[in-house]
């Protein structure tokens, strides 16, 4: 195995100090996720997505072994770690790469973190106790997402006085929550979770806004890749033509302080993130 890449965590926080945007590449082992549902669902097919993903330019693989899709079916947490656990160690195996677990359980963390993950990737936010616990023990960066209600209920009705303050008080919470529980605070990534409980509205105004969780001085991760509000605005219907729409979004989310960008398609995301880091680099004396 090769060594994990120098500390993640300060990999993320010198990134957000100096305006690089890091590009989190993502891989689905799973047969129902909205995008790429049951294309890298064996060992093969995985690593050979991961494979591709590092060659476009990823910086991190995000590996999840459960669908979190409006409507999805929870999967258990053996049935989870079968799936993750196999593609995580051969993907450390062979690929220079930091990885992220993309889960929701104490358990699938830290059987992944034991395979070789540096990263946990909770969309509930560590609200599940033994999920919290499991972060403090395996002592890895996490990215506390923001979802109102559950995968299977998110998008009946969701509704906020103000989405984005409502966000700025969970994330307050959270981040307290995580420091008296024992996490370090740099350790903390903050993720408003687009798609996940918010309509159209609310998630156009969370990518305006996305500076205002700046204040917190945490990195910020934003997932919008080929999400159904970009298939809402532009008219298509078929995730994988969404790509234009989510890298478009993705560079929203980046000049409004955006440090990492989950996604499907990397090369793209590379490419228009280097036009940013161009600029930036233009702009000093």
């Amino acid at each position: 195995m090769p060594d994990q890449p120098r500390d993640l965590a300060e990999s993320i926080h010198d990134a957000a100090a100096t305006g690089r945007i890091l590009v989190m590449g993502i891989v689905n082992v799973t047969p129902d996720s909205f995008s790429d549902g049951g294309r890298f669902d064996s060992l093969e097919t995985a690593l050979a997505h991961a494979r591709r993903l590092a060659s476009e330019g990823a910086d991190i693989l995000d590996i999840g072994g459960e669908s979190t899709r409006p409507g999805a079916e929870p999967v258990d947490a053996r049935a989870e770690i079968q799936r993750v656990v196999p593609v995580i160690k051969a993907v450390r195996a062979e690929i220079d790469l930091p990885v992220s677990i993309d889960t929701m359980k104490g358990e699938v963390m830290r059987a992944a973190v034991a395979a070789g993950a540096g990263m946990i990737n909770d969309v509930n936010g560590l609200r599940d106790p033994d999920a919290l616990l499991a972060a403090v023990e395996t002592c890895v960066p996490t990215c506390i997402m923001h979802m109102q209600g559950e995968p299977r209920t998110m998008q009946l009705q969701p509704k906020y006085d103000d989405v984005v303050e409502e966000l700025r008080l969970f994330f307050r919470e959270r981040i307290d929550t995580c420091l008296a529980a024992g996490m370090s605070e740099r350790n903390l990534v903050l993720d408003p979770g687009f798609g996940f409980g918010k309509s159209l509205h609310h998630n156009l105004d969370l990518l305006d806004r996305f500076a205002r969780f700046g204040e917190f001085g945490l990195p910020l991760l934003a997932g919008i890749s080929r999400k159904s509000m970009l298939g809402r605005i532009t008219g298509r219907e078929a995730a994988d033509d969404r790509v234009a729409a989510s890298v478009a979004a993705g560079v929203l989310a980046a000049e409004r302080g955006a440090n990492i960008l989950r996604v499907h398609d990397v090369a793209e995301t590379v490419d228009a993130v280097s036009v940013i880091h161009a600029m930036r680099e233009n702009r000093k004396p």
